[in-house]
Parts: C-alpha cells; sequence; structure tokens
C-alpha cells in the first residue's frame, strides 16, 4: 500500500510553518492515541502515521530532503529501520550527504560517519595595556587526547579501521517512542560515533580518546575587546578513530583598569583639577595608554564635564592601522581640611566674587531665575 502524502496526514500546506506542523500534530495525536481508542487497530496505524510525518517534517533537513524526493528519500533507512531507529546508511544518509554535505553533524568517510572532537571553551584576563599592545599568554586546558596505546583506533589489537555500529547503523543516534514525542539521544554502544570496535582498547575503553592537561600558547592580538572569542583550530577534543579534532575558543577578558576607561577604540582619563587651577588656567601632564605622557592646556575658567580630545592617543583599531583618541575628563574638586590662611584667602574671595557677579555667571543667571520666579507668584 502506498504511502500517503506527509502533508496530507497532517492536513497541512506544504508551506505550513513550524507552529502549524505542530499544532496540526497535536490535534491528530490526541484525537488517535491508542490510550484513547483501545482495540482501535485503525486509530493506531493512525497515530503511528502522524508520528512519521511530524517526525519528517518537523526537521528542516529531512523535511528538505522529503520535498525534494518524497518517500524514496526515505526508503533505504526509514523512521522505524533497525534496532534504534533511524538508519543513515544508504537512501537517507546519501540524500542528506548529497545536499548538506557535512551539515549532519559529522564527517563522512566512505560508509561511516567520522565525528569531529567536542570543541572547547576556556578563558584568559588580561591588563588593558596588554590588550592596546597585544600580548601572548599561557593556557592550561584539560582535553581530550588520541590515545597512545592504541594510536588513536580505539581497539586492543591496533585495527585500522571499525565496523559500523549495529545499534545505529552509523547514524550515531537513536530514538525511542515516549508519549506523544519522538526522542533522540547519542548512541549508547558507540557514544555517538557510529562505529565499534571488536576488541576495545584497555587504556581508553575503545573511545580513542583519553583526558589529558595541555599548556597551550594564545596570541592575543593589538585592540582587542573585552569578550573577545579568539579560535584555535584544531585544539579541542581529538575525535578518535581517525576522526578529525574540535576547535578551542578562547574568550578574553580585560580587567579595569584604575586610570583608564575604554569606549571602543578611544580611552577616557578623568582628570580631578583643583578649583584654582580650574579658575586661573594652565597645564597639566597626563599618562596615555602606549606608555607616553602628554601635555594638556587647562584654559581658564573650566568647568567640570570639560573635555579636551588628544587625537591618536587612544586604542588601535583591530586588524588595522588606526587609532583611536583620548579625551580628558575634568572633575573641579572642591577643597577640604582648609588651613586657617587658606580660609581667610576664600573668604576674601567669595567677598570680591559677590561684589562682581561677572565671575559666576552661571551662578548668577540661576539665582536670577529664582528671583525672578518669586517674584512671579
Amino acid at each position: 500500500m502506498a504511502k500517503r502524502d506527509f502533508y496530507d496526514v497532517l492536513g497541512v500546506a506544504r508551506g505550513a510553518s513550524p507552529d502549524e506542523l505542530k499544532k496540526a500534530y497535536r490535534k491528530l495525536a490526541m484525537q488517535y492515541h491508542p490510550d484513547r481508542n483501545p482495540g482501535d487497530h485503525g486509530a493506531e496505524h493512525k497515530f503511528k502515521e502522524i508520528n512519521e510525518a511530524y517526525d519528517v517534517l518537523k526537521d528542516d533537513q529531512k523535511r528538505a530532503a522529503y520535498d525534494r524526493f518524497g518517500h524514496a528519500a526515505f526508503e533505504n533507512g526509514g523512521p522505524n529501520a533497525g534496532p534504534g531507529g533511524f538508519g543513515f546508511e544508504g537512501g537517507l544518509g546519501d540524500i542528506f550527504e548529497q545536499m548538506f554535505g557535512e551539515a549532519m553533524g559529522g564527517r563522512r568517510s566512505g560508509t561511516r560517519a567520522q565525528r569531529t572532537g567536542a570543541d572547547l571553551r576556556t578563558g584568559v584576563e588580561i591588563d588593558l595595556t596588554q590588550a592596546f599592545t597585544g600580548t601572548k599568554t599561557e593556557i592550561r586546558v584539560q582535553a581530550r587526547v588520541n590515545c597512545d596505546a592504541c594510536r588513536g583506533t580505539g581497539s586492543a589489537d591496533a585495527q585500522a579501521t571499525a565496523d559500523v555500529c549495529s545499534t545505529c547503523n552509523g547514524a550515531g543516534r537513536v530514538r525511542a517512542q515516549q508519549g506523544f514525542f519522538m526522542v533522540e539521544r547519542t548512541c549508547p554502544t558507540c557514544s555517538g560515533s557510529g562505529r565499534s570496535v571488536r576488541n576495545p582498547c584497555r587504556v581508553c575503553g575503545g573511545a580513542g580518546t583519553v583526558p589529558r592537561e595541555r599548556t597551550l600558547s594564545v596570541t592575543i592580538p593589538p585592540g582587542v575587546e573585552d569578550g573577545t572569542r579568539i579560535r584555535l583550530s584544531g585544539e579541542g577534543d581529538a575525535g578518535g578513530r581517525g576522526a578529525p579534532p574540535g576547535d578551542l575558543y578562547v574568550h578574553v577578558a580585560i580587567r579595569p583598569h584604575p586610570i583608564f576607561q575604554r569606549d571602543g577604540a578611544n580611552i577616557f582619563c578623568r582628570v580631578p583639577l583643583r578649583m584654582s587651577q580650574a579658575a586661573l588656567g594652565g597645564e597639566i601632564e597626563v599618562p596615555s595608554i602606549d606608555g607616553t605622557r602628554a601635555r594638556v592646556k587647562i584654559p581658564p575658567g573650566t568647568q567640570t564635564g570639560d573635555q579636551f580630545r588628544l587625537r591618536g592617543k587612544g586604542f588601535s583599531v583591530l586588524r588595522s592601522s588606526q587609532r583611536g583618541d583620548m579625551y580628558i575628563q575634568v572633575s573641579v574638586e572642591t577643597p577640604q581640611n582648609l588651613t586657617r590662611r587658606q580660609r581667610e584667602l576664600l573668604e576674601e574671595f567669595e567677598r570680591e566674587a559677590a561684589a562682581h557677579s561677572s565671575s559666576s555667571p552661571e551662578h548668577e543667571g540661576f539665582f536670577s531665575k529664582v528671583r525672578e520666579f518669586f517674584e512671579g507668584l
């Protein structure tokens, strides 16, 4: 008996969205579930048909294969093939390989699936000045490496090849029905490799890899930002049994600096000025992120919040010869713990300032508006 079209089984259009597919599946699964239809073989058949259709259409890759090849895509390795569920050898596996290459999560060699070693993640913390200049640092990583005893084959007799796993038919994953849903998990026999050895290595247990701590050197380029991820190709877990290794991702964290704050390629430096410096003006010396010193001219009457820009004194732009700027942010400090003489001078200054309002135009302008406010009440 010919299989019905999967879209007709679920009662949806070929362009149905994932949400529409899920809604249709849940409705039909509830209607034809065996628990609700005891002894009804017709309902049981429809329930299996509904699950088979949804199992294919909910997966973007399987749905694409079905849309292109129809039921032929699943003839030699359908949803119920083999003891573990999906069998990707032949039929479906060849079509997926043709359409998606390595998109199925494993690299293929002949008819056996090679699973890449796991990617790893670690972190490194550096100073802001190291982020400016770039640096080299060493990191220690716990990773899986090829077993020396079996040379990564997983076999005690140094067998160079392995058999296709009989549980998953080389897929590396098995499926099982749980209630309304089909659950997929890593194959317990081959641990996801899709292959098995007859005489496993006693050191690695047939995995082909063993855990080991390694020390690696990481080059951090100038201009790196907080949170940057550096990829070290092939430095992740070994794949085992001839499979390629994964990658190592190093996440860079930059410690806060006591003087500088960074915003992209620009640097900000907050400089407190004495009240007299801000009033009289002058010249101050400030440090730069590159280790040099810069002189900044402060005009008379400088106020808190005023900024002075030093072009080209910021961070290098990553993978570029350009540099950002440095901004000096001024904060006028009110004097504390005055000596008697300082207090006398400030009191004299205050009398003079009160007599000549032009020396404090912002102060005078504000209180002039206050007076107008109260006069208008």
